[in-house]
């Protein structure tokens, strides 16, 4: 079945991934990087490609975009 992502563009959308990690690091010297994985992407569907979809969201009073390609998503939540 294919979804016509672009009807929900401008919706809030909470993506579950597949398996995707991330670094850490810490303020103390001697501390190794934490590697911990990402498990949800939330933002506004802002734009659709034929490889994934395109997410943006704040964070910190900071505005930023997110590609997610379709293979890294397991399921999607749409508000």
């Amino acid at each position: 079945m294919k979804i016509d992502w672009n009807e929900f563009i401008d919706r809030q959308i909470n993506i579950t991934m597949k398996e995707n990690y991330g670094v850490v690091y810490s303020n103390k010297k001697d501390d190794e990087p934490a590697f911990y994985e990402i498990v949800f992407k939330t933002g506004k569907l802002s734009k659709v490609y034929e490889e994934g979809l395109m997410i943006e969201a704040v964070r910190d009073n900071q505005s930023y975009k997110s590609f997610i390609p379709y293979e890294s998503i397991k399921s999607v939540d749409i508000f």
